[in-house]
């Protein structure tokens, strides 16, 4: 018998991750390229040459038994300081090594703060729509997720609703920018908003409420939009980001977290951390890895091959009667369904047209539908006249 926690966390697994195994069956059926599957942010990029380039040097060159070995939990030292010193040449800040912990990935780091963080019935805010498995992270640990509302034009966090939800129990808001699912941008004064309001609700509560900051998709903006760095606004700030995105590396599952010096009771955040990593059965981020983001840490991901998806993507939809929040960040596009169920629009696409979208519900919001469009430029072009089709369908 599987635990009464794990029942209800296999009850909602992930409706992305079931879309792209529905995709994988389908393109058994009709063919990949009749399939046009945006379930998974899984870029289509290859990542830089010089990434593979590292792995060559490092594993032709380096010692084994360093490359391989065990190192302390929170990282390599040179790795964490290599780090620390690109994120001062962009943020003029002043970390070090000791600033920084090496993760599994974005979604590993999450469930290290989490578990450094929460006691059981702790809350975290998170603002809708949000990415699916914030819930599942924060119940890992017997948090409870509390969903606050985002103004249904701009999708920036609705203020007035965020001091509602926020309670004596609040232990930490998510803020997740560049967005999955919307790619908004939250600009420096809705971030200021929000610093207001938890520095008041600190001092009401007398306990810090952090703010965790969820930053996968910092490098890819658009249009010269900012990315603001959160925690030159609000001192309780910690950063989790990783390199599935910005360096085509999902499978690879490397990522760091910051705990700026600045933040309330840092040492023993610090110290928590670097526990939390080793008995939640990381032990370490992969140290091959580590290695090579290190001597990566400056490249970029490829933000002019989205930028060409997005502008097909988004001005097809448009002209074809669709609503779409337009994308300044990461690699979603967020569209209202032409239905009252999205649900059931998600369903008519990939039945009449094999296309295969994410119904926004599983994000927290109904009405709308997830479009993954870090695809070859080839997918989009093709999915086009299906996706004129049910337009028509619903004479938009």
């Amino acid at each position: 018998m599987i635990s009464d926690k794990m029942k209800g966390f296999v009850a909602n697994s992930s409706a992305i991750r079931a879309m792209f195994e529905e995709g994988k069956k389908m393109a058994a059926v009709y063919g990949a390229d009749h399939v046009y599957d945006f379930s998974l942010g899984n870029p289509n990029v290859p990542a830089p040459e010089a990434v593979k380039e590292a792995v060559i040097d490092i594993v032709t060159n380096e010692d084994p038994v360093l490359v391989h070995g065990y190192m302390s939990n929170s990282g390599y030292e040179d790795v964490r300081g290599a780090l620390a010193e690109h994120l001062n040449g962009l943020y003029g800040t002043h970390y070090t090594d000791s600033n920084l912990v090496m993760t599994v990935g974005a979604a590993g780091g999450l469930n290290v703060i989490f578990k450094t963080l929460l006691n059981p019935g702790d809350e975290v805010l998170t603002v809708t729509p949000y990415f699916v498995e914030y819930r599942a992270y924060a119940g890992n640990f017997d948090g409870v997720l509390v969903e606050c509302a985002a103004d249904p034009v701009t999708f920036f966090p609705d203020i007035a609703d965020m001091e509602k939800k926020i309670s004596k129990k609040t232990r930490a808001v998510i803020l997740n920018t560049p967005n999955n699912p919307t790619g908004v941008v939250y600009p420096a004064s809705v971030i200021q908003e929000v610093a207001d309001l938890l520095e008041r609700k600190s001092r009401e509560y007398g306990a810090p409420i952090y703010i965790v900051s969820d930053e996968p998709y910092r490098e890819i903006a658009y249009d010269g939009v900012e990315v603001p760095w959160i925690p030159s606004i609000y001192r309780d700030t910690i950063v989790g980001s990783s390199y599935s995105k910005t360096l085509s590396l999902p499978g690879e599952r490397i990522g760091y977290l910051v705990i700026p010096s600045e933040i309330t009771d840092s040492a023993n955040v610090m110290a928590a951390a670097n526990v939390a990593t080793r008995i939640l059965g990381f032990v370490n981020a992969p140290s091959l890895m580590q290695r090579v983001v290190a001597r990566c840490c400056a490249e970029k991901a490829n933000v002019g091959y989205y930028d060409r998806n997005r502008k097909l993507l988004y001005g097809s939809l448009t002209e074809y009667g669709y609503t779409c929040v337009k994308p300044d960040g990461a690699f979603y596009l967020w569209m209202k369904s032409p239905e009252e169920d999205e649900r059931e629009f998600a369903r008519k696409c990939k039945d009449e047209e094999q296309i295969l979208l994410v119904p926004g519900r599983n994000f927290g919001c109904a009405g709308f539908v997830r479009i993954a469009y870090c695809v070859s430029y080839e997918t989009i072009r093709n999915s086009l006249p299906g996706f004129k089709r049910v337009a028509e369908s619903y004479g938009l």
